[in-house]
């Protein structure tokens, strides 16, 4: 009884000047473990006369109760401690201002295609969408470019084997839609589109279009430039003037580049524009015969304009950006200004 008063009062001792979780796990391997010092007094009860090992082993279970309730409080106490040095650590000041969370926002390419897409679905034409990786029959043959054009040259496009390739624009999208549907056709194509050319300023091996595609009867060279010049007011300025350049195009005859007055000067002549007041922007002309004999539609019957722009030189104009690299390199300081 003696020896277990001891380590009771030693265990005691031990245990409330126990700062940390580390050293109760050690007093518990002392008192209650395998060789504790417990186990040792229970041991040794077998030395005890028989009318004497039921009152020692009530005192030994009586002290085995103890020491665990004296280790569970001084768990519960070094925890609470912890718990409250961690809230004071981690405390928070709610009436410190927080933190501004930067919100991204729509990149200026995609504003530019949402923009010119807006426009037309507001003239009632709907958009419409193709694959990327194309056949030679769409991007070409349905198209009227002839074998021998030098579009089809392995310098210019990329190709995965003879019959396929990535889209070098998205005319291939007005031939599908025209072999599926008949006219009238109002369409709008925007894309990915994708050449071998070498990065600089201007060029890049992929970049986006906006081809636009109309079918119906009666359209004439006049519907094409009324469209142009609404899209190019719409687009530019009230002020914008559209001027056409004759042109060769395979899939629209006759064919012509346009420009627009130069939206810095305002078509008096400036560096921008070359001083010529004017700045191309896109190609069109009115889709010819044979495009339209390959899709199933008689152009004695049917005829159509076609016209196709870059989004990133589109882009360039419209925010005053001299280097269409700088759409693509994903800087913050760049893209936070539109």
């Amino acid at each position: 009884m003696l020896q277990l008063d001891v380590m009771l009062k030693n265990a005691e001792r031990e245990i409330l000047s126990a700062t940390d979780m580390k050293k109760i796990e050690e007093l518990k391997v002392q008192y209650l473990g395998k060789k504790g010092e417990l186990t040792q007094v229970l041991r040794g009860m077998s030395a005890l006369a028989p009318e004497d090992r039921p009152a020692a082993g009530k005192a030994a279970n009586d002290a085995r109760e103890k020491l665990n309730q004296l280790f569970s409080d001084a768990e519960k106490i070094i925890s609470d401690k912890a718990v409250k040095e961690r809230l004071y650590e981690e405390r928070l000041d709610v009436t410190v201002p927080g933190r501004k969370q930067d919100i991204g926002h729509t990149h200026p390419l995609t504003q530019v295609i949402r923009k010119i897409e807006n426009i037309f679905i507001g003239l009632g034409y709907q958009i419409a969408e193709g694959p990327e990786v194309e056949s030679v029959h769409y991007n070409f043959d349905q198209l009227n470019a002839p074998d021998n054009h030098p579009s089809r040259d392995e310098q210019d496009t990329f190709y995965f084997d003879a019959k396929r390739l990535l889209r070098t624009q998205t005319s291939p999208v007005q031939a599908r839609v025209m072999e599926n549907n008949a006219p009238p056709i109002r369409i709008i194509c925007p894309g990915r589109v994708y050449r071998a050319d070498e990065v600089d300023a201007t060029h890049s091996p992929i970049f986006h279009q906006i081809e636009a595609l109309v079918v119906d009867k009666d359209i004439t060279m006049g519907n094409l430039v009324a469209t142009l010049k609404l899209f190019a007011k719409e687009m530019f300025g009230e002020e914008t003037e559209v001027r056409l350049r004759p042109h060769y195009f395979p899939f629209t005859e006759p064919s012509a580049e346009v420009d627009v007055s130069c939206w810095v000067c305002k078509g008096k002549g400036c560096p921008v524009c070359k001083y010529e007041g004017f700045i191309e922007i896109l190609g069109a002309g009115m889709v010819h015969p044979n495009v339209l004999r390959n899709c199933g539609i008689d152009p004695d019957v049917y005829s159509g304009f076609a016209f196709g722009l870059g989004v990133e030189r589109t882009a360039m104009a419209v925010f005053g950006i001299n280097d269409l690299r700088l759409f693509y390199e994903n800087d913050a300081r760049f893209l936070s200004q539109f």
